[in-house]
């Protein structure tokens, strides 16, 4: 009852969500809408047809998002075309019958998400280091199953034997072949218009951002933006010069964390712009980011294949491009592209959705795995570097600020952290992102309507209020306050947590830090509890720091060959500390990953002083 109840409340607010984006949104496309035209040219539809799919499709988006009760239950969810509607994958008739009540379609299917996850991570164990010929995998939510694609025409007998072991997790993984498989692609500041890395080949503007100091920039393909402090020319040779891309080689991601880069606008001259050209026909303004589904109608422009569509066929897919190049967390597609498309605007509607990334270099009808399309989803890329989306026709003439956020409230709280809530703001032309505010200092900024504020004192009282932002710097009125209390340190008050998850990733270091209040000294030994997940306990380096910077070795990383076995689950570590070390101040915990093509989370730590 709690969960229809809930369900209830939340399609009332996806109602009125509906409502606000009719408004902004025309319920019909013109027959000269380019999104509309690439759409049915791609799927040999009739226009009125693919303005009939991307109204349902704008719907099925707004629909899930309203059904967050329903999410932890999920083993997947799509678009369905056939239906018009949301379809969710659930393994119970009770949430079944919930999600048939909120307006989605339901299948009832035999796997959890729980259990498609431990399957992904068998199948990245195996994967190990790289198996030749296997170039994709991940999760097929429509068929609840973990796929894996392999290029037969580069397999050999450890691919064999790999697919022997694969096939022995069971049902719930399948084997695809092909003899294709994706490459590279190489190649005003628009969406969709080429650029070139110094003297290099061309890539392809994603979209316009600025910082929080109003700095101009634009995102491409991490891949487009390796070298450090390039200069960046909008046509070939050493003219016309963009600005500079990578700025002190921290804004170039091209790994297994995804491929994004940023290039800084510096020259004068240059504007932004949030039309992405769909070369010769009317440009698509971009008004805010999303993140696709399977089924969703997608278009791209790149310049090689120019205003390309399809249909998203794969989320949070990996591929390997051989040599040690992994890309996890990547969205594959239908839609034609070619070399040169590299960092291109993958858009969603009128919604920025994803940085073009790599593909066939050929267009060909009914693509195989191996010769879709992919993407980097451009949130993340947002996120990581703190960016705002230019929207609008670039925001310069938007001076209206966002309504403020209501219903400000704690949703919970440990001994070093609070979490907090709100409904979601209004604008315009589009909220593109929420600041929360411990007092008067800026605690920590995010895209949705929920954050976790950590490394606060235990049992302290503390006061937040938030403020919406939209694409063009201008912010709402501050929330009203939302006081709340850490919890008292567990342990008698000596031991102190820090719940946020930090992604562990190849060649770099998680660090997370918790605030201690105990008195005194530390206790002799001090306890550490690591919850955590990763693909190869033996390539960690695990290193407690304490409040007067001493360091104390808790996992050393061996170096040379052995067996990768998965991290322990709720690990104890004990280390003796100086007798001189006081217990109060920031501990700090460090993870780093000596090893290429693992992944892994630190989900939670706590310790005990």
């Amino acid at each position: 009852m709690r969960l229809r109840a809930a369900l209830t409340a939340a399609l009332a607010t996806a109602t009125c969500a509906t409502a606000l984006a009719t408004i902004h949104t025309p319920a019909t496309a013109a027959p000269t809408d380019p999104t509309t035209l690439g759409i049915a040219q791609a799927l040999n539809i009739t226009p009125e047809q693919a303005t009939t799919d991307l109204v349902s499709q704008r719907q099925a988006h707004s629909l899930y998002h309203s059904l967050t009760p329903l999410h932890p239950h999920l083993a997947g969810h799509w678009f369905n075309p056939t239906t018009g509607n949301l379809t969710l994958a659930v393994t119970t008739q009770k949430h079944a019958e919930a999600a048939r009540e909120a307006g989605a379609d339901a299948v009832i299917v035999p796997r959890t998400k729980a259990e498609l996850t431990r399957l992904d991570t068998a199948v990245r164990t195996l994967i190990g280091k790289g198996v030749p010929g296997v170039f994709g995998w991940g999760t097929d939510v429509q068929n609840n199953q973990i796929q894996i694609t392999v290029n037969t025409t580069a397999a050999t007998s450890a691919t064999q034997t790999f697919l022997t072991k694969a096939r022995e997790l069971g049902p719930g993984v399948s084997i695809s072949e092909t003899t294709t498989q994706q490459r590279r692609q190489a190649g005003t500041v628009q969406p969709g218009n080429p650029w070139w890395p110094g003297s290099e080949s061309g890539c392809s503007i994603g979209f316009a951002t600025t910082d929080s100091a109003g700095g101009k920039h634009f995102l491409t393909a991490g891949h487009c933006t390796n070298d450090v402090n390039q200069p960046a020319y909008g046509q070939s040779g050493q003219q016309n010069r963009i600005g500079t891309s990578n700025v002190g080689g921290t804004r170039s991601v091209n790994g297994r964390e995804g491929d994004m880069g940023v290039v800084a606008v510096t020259e004068p001259g240059w504007t932004l712009s949030a039309a992405v050209n769909t070369w010769g026909q009317p440009a698509v303004t971009v008004t805010g980011s999303v993140e696709a589904m399977v089924g969703d109608r997608v278009c791209h422009s790149g310049n090689t294949s120019k205003w390309q569509c399809g249909v998203v066929k794969y989320t949070n897919r990996a591929v390997d491009y051989g040599g040690g190049l992994v890309i996890e967390g990547l969205t594959w597609t239908t839609a034609c592209s070619l070399g040169g498309d590299s960092g291109g605007a993958w858009m969603l509607g009128d919604k920025a959705v994803g940085l073009h990334e790599g593909g066939p270099s050929r267009c060909v009808q009914n693509p195989s795995d191996g010769e879709l399309s992919l993407f980097q989803p451009v949130n993340e890329a947002l996120r990581k570097w703190n960016l705002t989306l230019v929207t609008g026709g670039g925001g310069e003439d938007d001076t209206t600020a966002p309504s403020t956020p209501a219903n400000p409230r704690s949703t919970g709280s440990t001994g070093s952290s609070v979490s907090l809530a709100w409904d979601a703001a209004t604008d315009n032309v589009g909220v593109t992102g929420y600041e929360v505010y411990n007092g008067s200092t800026l605690a920590t900024t995010v895209a949705g309507t929920s954050a976790t504020v950590d490394g606060l004192s235990a049992d302290t009282a503390y006061t937040f209020t938030v403020r919406a932002r939209d694409a063009a710097g201008n912010r709402s009125a501050p929330s009203a306050a939302v006081n709340a209390r850490t919890q008292p340190g567990g342990g008698g008050g000596r031991t102190f947590t820090n719940i946020t998850d930090y992604p562990i990733q190849d060649f770099r270091t998680a660090v997370s830090p918790v605030r201690s209040t105990a008195a005194g000294a530390a206790a002799r030994p001090v306890t550490v509890l690591v919850n955590a997940t990763h693909s190869c306990y033996g390539d960690l380096n695990i290193t407690l720091v304490s409040p007067t910077g001493r360091s104390y070795a808790l996992a050393r990383w061996p170096g040379g060959n052995y067996a990768c076995t998965p991290f322990p689950a709720n690990k104890t570590f004990t280390v003796t500390p100086a007798a001189s070390e006081p217990a109060s101040g920031t501990w700090t915990l460090r993870i780093g990953d000596n090893g290429p093509r693992d992944t892994g989370v630190l989900d939670s730590w706590s310790v005990t002083v």
